[in-house]
């Protein structure tokens, strides 16, 4: 997550377990005896190849990826949210964070457990044996860490691939004549990193013997590379980008001698080669190269990659696509290269990728990395500033395809789905202020200022009193269908987040996108806000839905949502039925003093004002914070705290409710027989 603004926006190891090798029976000497153990460690030797072939690599990925076929393809123009959506699932004002949290661990790797006998071909098979289970467990590892396309046919995380070794024994027959390995297929193992990933090691992509392109790569050093990347040869320019791809993927070290070597400017020429397996190799390497790595970031912008690298994105071929996407996204991490990548890469990124793919529904797996890869850019991208946020709103199809994303996926664990929504919570960021003059006059009407001169309604009300909301909700505009950035703060965009909340039991990331999102356009004084608060609690009813959330221990989570429960409680017309719905929930989760950790102040504050909300107009609400043991809590976040920032700010919002609580004098009896008195409640301090 970046840093929180002064408004909060919406932003291989696989241990091998190999059997050891044991003997159950001494080696007799005797030339008979030797015959006959021999068949027998062939027939276990064939037993042994069957169990290993059967034996899948387990991948155990983060929660975002998944890759299943999707509804069928709707027209743009007549795009519509879902009126029936599954049963609800458990589910910040903000902006999604620039970096997603790596969740997941690595899972051992089962292997059979396999008996090993002497015998005269024990060398041979022993050796054979140890060779298969060496490529299965590299071929297990390898898939935990993502594929890019290196020209060699390699695929990416999600695709399945197949690699058949061979080695022939010469050794009487009592050996195998020859090895093979069956196609090993791959769960997606898209894992949401510091940055996108490391990409893939040539080494681990396939096998390199004597007749290999690549089979000199072990007999070269760094300097000879990248020399090998200016040859007029495409065979030393293959490589040279191979081995460079190869050892910046297991050393930082490889990635800073490479640049001191200038070998970025040598791979951005490669970028325009005329051959596609040149650019497939000299882009693989450039993202191993980038990979958590500053320097070689800026110097790759220095020299003009980013440029040859968007014009690479004409070409439709989906091993550069998925690498170049991958290299955008590892790129716009950066806060210092997101106004470049806005300006150069996302008019592209759009027109090329985004809005064709959501055309192509249900995407394969290679297709869906690129999606994910992409929108991760967009993700990044749209966190940045107000000029960037106004340009992706005006680009058009990017919001329309967005839309119809979260509408087909039904999977919330799918990291394109989160992406999405993330996108979305980001441009709903401060969107009343940045709205177009036309649209927010349409959308807002007369000022308060002005209403109040021509209005004796809004002249006799408080602004939260009854007459004065109904007064707001008069003659509001006729809507039609949204379109593009209309999605953003239409009414139909509420079922929308309310649907992604549904299909996204269990998933933190998702949910905390969608709710952010929420918070995002209930926020403010607005007119709008309040209407699309309506909308939720009201038309939607997703109150409930939205409380069942607070079992979750997640803070990125309770942060967008007791500040979205802090908007709805500002503009609800009846507060009294809130209060009966909202005040147990939010006081249970309230510490019982200020200097616990957990909940974050945030979250602490965000309950206090959602309380206070709801205390200013309804004795209702007070009585239940105290009937709900809400005062010790309360008295305990004033009084207790260690003078921090946000330590000081919910004892503020707590003192603020205590106070408005003692206004009712009809609670005031009931105050005392709990043991608080008026010096409790009144606290000139604050």
């Amino acid at each position: 997550m970046t840093s929180m603004p002064t408004r909060p926006m919406a932003v291989s190891a696989v241990s091998s377990r190999a059997s050891g090798i044991s003997s159950h029976s001494a080696v007799d000497s005797s030339l008979k005896m030797r015959h006959k153990e021999s068949s027998s460690v062939q027939s276990s030797f064939h037993t042994s190849q069957m169990q290993n072939r059967s034996q899948r690599s387990k991948s155990l990925c983060q929660e975002d990826q998944r890759a299943f076929p999707l509804a069928g393809l709707v027209q743009q123009e007549t795009l519509s949210v879902p009126l029936t959506v599954p049963p609800p699932g458990d589910l910040r004002r903000s902006l999604s964070g620039v970096l997603a949290r790596e969740r997941g661990h690595w899972q051992d790797e089962e292997l059979p457990y396999e008996y090993t006998y002497k015998g005269p071909s024990h060398r041979i098979i022993n050796r054979i044996t140890n060779r298969q289970q060496y490529y299965q467990q590299q071929s297990s590892g390898f898939g935990q860490e993502g594929w890019v396309g290196n020209g060699r046919g390699i695929s990416s995380a999600g695709d399945s691939m197949g690699a058949q070794w061979q080695q022939h024994s010469s050794r009487a027959n009592h050996a195998m004549a020859a090895a093979q390995y069956a196609p090993l297929h791959r769960a997606a193992s898209l894992r949401s990193l510091r940055s996108v990933g490391k990409g893939a090691d040539i080494m681990d992509a396939a096998s390199i013997h004597s007749n290999d392109p690549l089979a000199d790569m072990q007999s070269i050093d760094m300097p000879t590379a990248v020399r090998y990347l200016s040859d007029s040869n495409t065979s030393l320019q293959v490589l040279g980008a191979a081995y460079i791809q190869h050892q910046c993927y297991h050393s930082n070290d490889a990635k800073n001698q490479v640049r001191v070597l200038n070998g970025v400017p040598a791979l951005v020429t490669l970028f325009s080669s005329d051959s596609i397996e040149v650019q497939r190799y000299a882009t693989a390497a450039t993202r191993n190269l980038i990979y958590e790595n500053a320097e070689n970031k800026v110097a790759l912008m220095e020299a003009g990659g980013l440029t040859s690298l968007v014009n690479i994105l004409n070409q439709h071929d989906e091993e550069l696509w998925k690498t170049i996407t991958g290299i955008l996204w590892n790129l716009s991490s950066r806060d210092n290269l997101k106004d470049r990548l806005a300006v150069e890469a996302l008019p592209l990124l759009t027109e090329k990728i985004l809005v064709p793919l959501c055309k192509s529904i249900p995407l394969n797996p290679s297709e869906r990395e690129i999606f994910n890869n992409t929108t991760g850019c967009l993700r990044n991208l749209s966190s940045v500033n107000e000029k960037t946020r106004r340009k992706m709103r005006g680009m058009q199809g990017l919001v329309d395809s967005l839309v119809f994303y979260i509408q087909q996926e039904e999977r919330g664990d799918d990291k394109g789905l989160e992406n999405s929504l993330c996108v979305m919570r980001n441009l709903s960021y401060q969107l009343y202020a940045e709205l177009p003059p036309s649209v927010r006059l349409h959308l807002e009407g007369p000022s308060r200022a002005s209403a109040s001169r021509t209005t004796e309604i809004i002249g006799c009300f408080t602004v939260q009193s009854k007459k004065a909301t109904e007064f707001q909700h008069r003659n509001l505009p006729t809507l039609s269908h949204p379109k593009g950035s209309e999605w953003l703060w239409h009414p139909k965009v509420v079922p929308l987040y309310k649907l992604a909340l549904q299909n996204s039991e269990g998933c933190s990331a998702a949910q905390e996108a969608a709710v952010g999102a929420l918070q995002n356009i209930t926020s403010g004084e607005a007119r709008w806000c309040a209407v699309l608060s309506g909308v939720v609690t009201e038309q939607e009813r997703m109150l409930p839905m939205l409380l069942d959330l607070f079992d979750s221990s997640s803070e990125m989570l309770l942060r967008p949502l007791t500040g979205l429960l802090r908007n709805l409680a500002r503009h609800a017309a009846d507060k009294s039925h809130m209060a009966k719905i909202m005040v147990n929930i939010l006081v249970s989760k309230l510490p019982s003093d200020g200097l616990q950790k957990t909940p974050s102040s945030e979250v602490v504050v965000n309950i206090c004002v959602a309380l206070n909300h709801l205390v200013t107009c309804s004795s209702l609400a007070a009585r239940d914070i105290a009937y709900f043991n809400g005062l010790p809590k309360l008295m305990g976040i004033k009084t207790s705290h260690d003078n921090s920032s946000g330590s000081l700010k919910a004892a503020r919002a707590a003192s603020t409710v205590l106070c408005n609580m003692y206004q009712y004098n009809k609670l005031h009896r009931d105050y005392k027989l709990r043991g608080f008195t008026r010096q409790n409640f009144i606290d000139g301090s604050f």
